[in-house]
């Protein structure tokens, strides 16, 4: 027996079209092998199956045939029933189903539910390449992830390109003034190309990196086929990981930042006033006038680090109270403290 694209799709035969593309919509997205990482094979072989369905019921002429002949009538050469098929198809619709990222980038209009169009996500997911770069990250599937499943012509080979080295990472120190104000850091590097004759020289460039304000840890700036290359490969991306350099007074957590302030316990118990210099140069006054236990802190709203996602808003300043204590008291020292504080 052929395939029941209906439910394939899990819809009725009775399905409209809405119902068609709802279902089709849910199952690509679930079965796309660039959402299954861990069982790429079986996803590729479903998605397949899926986009297969979807093109045939969604066409008014394949689904009458299909609805009459099955698949086999579907995809029977001339001669089927001795006669034309509906809409003077001879002898069946000849068909053949098409590339199933086709289906799937016109589908979403170019675009794609994964935040990028189809062409960017096989662009990651293959390391630079379409279809043939996945030869060798797949353990060796034949003719790349696509190849060898049949019925699925164009996919491997169509915009192929050669396979692409991993990235090379490189860490980019800042300073928490860099991060908090933003800055363009100029980056000499030196990598080997390759000429047409296949022969490799070292060529230096100077690439600029554009911090901007409230970066965090971890933010990844890539510079596309900046790497070494070597004969019959594409470039390798190039990427810096920022990083955070120690600063003296401030740490930072999140978006806030944190200040350790001093005081002596007299300050902490009877107030004091906290002077610092933000990270852009500013005089700022954090008055206190509660006694400040160990390890409390005081907020000042929006004071704290540019937040990279929402311009113009900033987290806030965490002045962290260090008390410290004297030492050594004297006996006279003692009894006026028992005096004027409270024993419970």
């Amino acid at each position: 027996m052929g395939k029941d694209y209906y439910k394939i799709l899990g819809v009725s035969k009775s399905a409209t079209d809405d119902e068609i593309k709802k279902a089709y919509r849910k199952l690509a997205v679930k079965h796309h092998p660039d959402k299954n990482p861990d069982n790429q094979q079986a996803a590729a072989e479903k998605f397949k199956e899926v986009s297969e369905a979807f093109e045939v019921l969604s066409d008014s002429n394949k689904r009458e045939v299909f609805d009459r002949y099955g698949e086999e009538g579907l995809k029977a050469g001339p001669g089927m029933g001795g006669g034309a098929g509906p809409g003077g198809m001879p002898g069946g619709a000849h068909f053949q189903a098409t590339n199933p990222e086709e289906i799937f980038s016109k589908f979403f209009g170019g675009g794609s539910p994964f935040g990028g169009g189809a062409d960017d996500i096989f662009s990651s997911f293959l390391g630079g390449g379409r279809g043939g770069g996945m030869h060798s990250g797949m353990g060796g599937m034949p003719g790349g992830m696509f190849g060898g499943m049949g019925g699925m012509p164009g996919m491997n080979g169509r915009g192929a390109g050669p396979r692409q080295d991993a990235a090379i990472e490189h860490a980019l120190p800042c300073s928490l003034e860099e991060l908090y104000k933003g800055t363009s850091k100029r980056m000499k590097i030196s990598r080997n190309v390759t000429d047409a004759s296949g022969r490799s020289e070292r060529v230096s460039e100077t690439l600029t990196v554009d911090v901007k304000p409230g970066w965090k840890k971890g933010t990844r700036v890539t510079f596309p086929k900046k790497g070494d290359e070597r004969p019959g490969t594409a470039p390798a991306d190039l990427v810096f990981n920022i990083e955070e350099k120690p600063h003296q007074k401030f740490s930072r957590e999140g978006n806030d930042l944190v200040y350790n302030a001093k005081l002596p316990l007299v300050d902490a118990l009877c107030g004091a006033t906290v002077r610092l210099t933000t990270l852009d140069g500013r005089p700022l006054t954090v008055s206190v006038n509660d006694v400040a236990r160990p390890n409390t802190e005081k907020r000042v709203r929006g004071e704290g680090m540019p937040i990279s996602k929402t311009p113009g808003q900033k987290g806030d300043l965490r002045v962290r109270f260090d008390v410290q204590f004297p030492r050594t008291l004297t006996d006279q020292q003692k009894a006026g403290l028992r005096q004027l504080l409270p024993s419970s």
